[in-house]
């Protein structure tokens, strides 16, 4: 399996360029899509799902389609309604203990988690919503101190708890609701098969990967993603390339890949974002452009093929959005032409005219 070969296969089951019906059938198949740049996993739904608008996803989150909170990685993620409480089960308690310094050197303690959790579970109650800058607010107003992050790892800490979760933006605010209210069912799997549910979404999903890839995005232990993998092998397609053992699901491997065009990924896609070993979708030499400064911060991504072949910006007007290329070298004309092409689907999906640079 070649570089180009993967990166193809990797587009085809992430289904980039092969939409689906809504927006919740893309994130139950991923398992999870990252979520800290609100706006840019509302793009990262939306190229997944055929004549999708910005409009069109986010009433997928008010509807309660997709949820946002943290069950990987102590990062945000969107999920599917019916997965939100077996993944914190199965993924939160180590990050949770992970947290346990940074918890101590912020003193907030259990009896501080406790205290915040009655004030904002009354405040909720009854289907309320509160922006962060709201719930902040609250808990200053009853002596609990939200300086130097306390806010941010009390709000984190209670979704970790399944009490809150995200709720549907005010203006251009986030806010919180309480789980058990937005969310009033979802699935409750033994542990055994929650490693096996999670483990069949990622290699169906972005596969061909490795196991060290699925390591890296659940945040598991080694010990458990083997098992979970051994669990789901027999459903899976497995190749050796260079050394490594890949996965993937078994319909994707019957498929030949093929030429995928030129795509505008936001910063944070699985596409990349969903694997720790990012060399065959990225250059080593131009990893520093995607990510500068190795801060964490991931640059929206101009894809040729599988591969990042530069950065893009967007400004936006009243009615208009400007877009921006930045090549990491000379691209041939047919790529600048469908890489106008796609900026054109993504000022369509923002409900306004192009202005391309």
């Amino acid at each position: 399996m070649k570089a180009v070969e993967l990166r193809r296969l990797r587009l085809s089951a992430q289904g980039i360029g092969f939409p689906r019906q809504s927006a919740g059938a893309v994130v139950r198949r991923l398992g999870a899509m990252q979520a800290q740049d609100y706006l840019g996993a509302l793009l990262a739904i939306g190229l997944r799902v055929s004549g999708a608008t910005e409009a069109f996803i986010e009433q997928a989150v008010r509807d309660r389609e997709i949820v946002r909170t943290w069950p990987m990685r102590g990062t945000l993620h969107f999920v599917a309604p019916e997965d939100v409480r077996w993944m914190l089960a199965l993924l939160s308690p180590r990050i949770v203990a992970g947290a346990a310094t940074r918890h101590r050197q912020l003193e907030l303690d259990d009896a501080v988690f406790r205290r915040s959790r009655t004030l904002l579970e009354k405040a909720l109650q009854g289907g309320k919503e509160l922006t962060r800058d709201a719930a902040y607010g609250l808990l200053e107003d009853a002596g609990i101190s939200c300086n130097g992050q306390r806010g941010y790892h009390i709000l984190w800490k209670l979704s970790q708890d399944a009490v809150l979760c995200g709720g549907p933006r005010e203006g251009k605010q986030p806010t919180f609701v309480l789980l058990d209210e937005w969310v009033p069912e979802s699935r409750t799997l033994e542990p055994d098969e929650a490693l096996a549910e999670i483990a069949r979404r990622y290699f169906t999903s972005h596969g061909p990967a490795t196991l060290a890839d699925f390591v890296w995005w659940t945040g598991l232990k080694v010990t458990d993603a083997k098992r979970g993998l051994g669990l789901v092998s027999p459903e899976l397609e497995k190749t050796v390339a260079d050394g490594e053992t890949y996965w993937m699901s078994r319909s994707l491997a019957a498929d030949a890949p093929r030429k995928q065009g030129v795509h505008l990924l936001p910063g944070f896609d699985e596409f990349l974002l969903g694997y720790k070993d990012r060399s065959a979708m990225l250059a080593a030499e131009h990893a520093g452009r995607i990510v500068p400064g190795n801060n964490g911060m991931f640059l929206p991504m101009l894809v040729v093929d599988g591969e990042v072949k530069g950065t893009w910006k967007r400004t936006l007007r009243k009615k208009s959005v400007a877009v921006d290329f930045e090549a990491f070298g000379e691209l041939p004309g047919r790529v600048a032409t469908d890489a106008r092409k796609a900026a054109e689907r993504y000022a369509e999906f923002l409900g306004l005219t192009l202005e391309l640079s």
